[in-house]
């Protein structure tokens, strides 16, 4: 009779590992538009193809390490604080192999991605108004493209810009304006301001009126 001593022992190298890596959805508003920042893919798998900014973890490096590096090398972004998103974990949404994403996500307006836009190698596309962009993405990044926008979305939906896409100080109906982009829908404009106002803090001054009336100028609540 076999023994505990006996039984066949295990370790973690005996399981199969998955490839981990990490992919960004960094969102802006140009255009008057709610877009996603695209780079081209390079002599490597798809080659030539949009996708988000991405890459492998490399051995001992930290998510928030490897984010910024595929933003800084593939994009030529750097400076942001990307935050998680959600692990994406579907055993088919590459065709290399088992591949883990871990999603991550930012907000930055568009001044801070000028500086990128400028090579051939990116581009912005809309989540709305280019479907077939998006949608084409390969890796499953489209799926991680809509669930960044629906945190986008709820984060807008609580708080006055959270995001810091609108350069302060601004009016009532600037915020709304881009609240509505970030909606993707109109928002009635009595409720809005309820809901807003009380989270916002004035300047005490007015708008020049050079785009409509004067107005009030507000700053978000620190």
């Amino acid at each position: 009779m076999k023994t505990s001593k006996d039984a066949p022992t295990t370790s973690l190298l005996d399981y199969p590992r998955p490839s981990v890596a990490v992919d960004t959805a960094v969102l802006t508003v140009a255009d008057g538009r709610l877009q996603v920042l695209l780079v081209r893919r390079g002599k490597e798998h798809h080659h030539g193809e949009w996708a988000l900014p991405g890459t492998f973890l490399r051995e001992r490096e930290k998510l928030a390490d490897a984010v910024l590096r595929s933003l800084r090398e593939k994009a030529g972004i750097s400076g942001q604080v990307p935050r998680q998103l959600q692990v994406f974990d579907d055993p088919e949404r590459d065709d290399r192999g088992w591949v883990l994403s871990v999603a991550h996500v930012d907000v930055v307006p568009l001044a801070e991605l000028e500086d990128a836009l400028e090579s051939d190698g990116v581009r912005l596309a809309s989540v709305v108004g280019e479907p077939k962009v998006v949608a084409g993405l390969p890796y499953g990044h489209a799926e991680i493209v809509a669930k960044a926008v629906e945190w986008l979305r709820d984060a807008y939906a609580e708080a006055p810009d959270p995001g810091t896409l609108l350069e302060e100080p601004f009016t009532l109906k600037e915020l709304r304006d881009l609240h509505e982009v970030v909606a993707g829908a109109s928002l009635m404009r009595d409720t809005f301001r309820r809901f807003m106002e009380p989270q916002l803090a004035g300047t005490g001054q007015m708008s020049d009126g050079t785009r409509g009336r004067p107005s009030r100028l507000w700053r978000r609540s620190a």
